[in-house]
């Protein structure tokens, strides 16, 4: 098994802001995809729907603060059964983002895509804590033909 493992700082920012950010459903639509929907409780079921199609994801764990856990249930047959993992901790002016997309069976190429797609959306996330504007789907950056 692979991960894909990113790390990123949110300038200024409260942890509960960043917290929020990755841990419901308006804050998730601000960064990831505008087209969020569902429970964000432990239980329940997240749908996040993108132009090529959609990922459902069950919410595993929650940490109010500190971590987030999610299994993916439906989407690329590659991510199912795989999670994504969030752990946050404050670090000087910084909140730390510790994003892992855990359990991919081999590295393929499309790995590689998401992993470049994940880094652009973590971007869009310390937009949307720092500046309050992220750059979700379908404003985000387009990276290749595979969006």
């Amino acid at each position: 098994m692979v991960d894909i493992i990113h790390r990123v700082g949110v300038k200024g920012a409260a942890l509960d802001d960043v917290y929020a950010a990755v841990a419901t459903v308006d804050g998730l639509a601000g960064w990831w995809t505008a087209d969020t929907t569902g429970q964000a409780e432990v239980g329940g079921l997240l749908e996040f729907r993108f132009e090529p199609g959609g990922i459902d994801m069950v919410v595993l764990a929650q940490e109010p603060g500190r971590s987030v856990l999610w299994e993916v249930v439906d989407g690329p047959p590659e991510w199912i059964g795989t999670t994504v993992r969030w752990e946050l901790k404050q670090e000087g002016e910084y909140v730390i983002v510790l994003f892992a997309h855990e359990g991919w069976k081999e590295q393929v190429e499309f790995m590689s895509h998401c992993s470049t797609k994940w880094a652009t959306f973590l971007m869009s996330l310390k937009q949307l804590v720092e500046t309050g504007t992220g750059a979700p789907a379908p404003a985000d950056v387009k990276i290749s033909d595979w969006h």
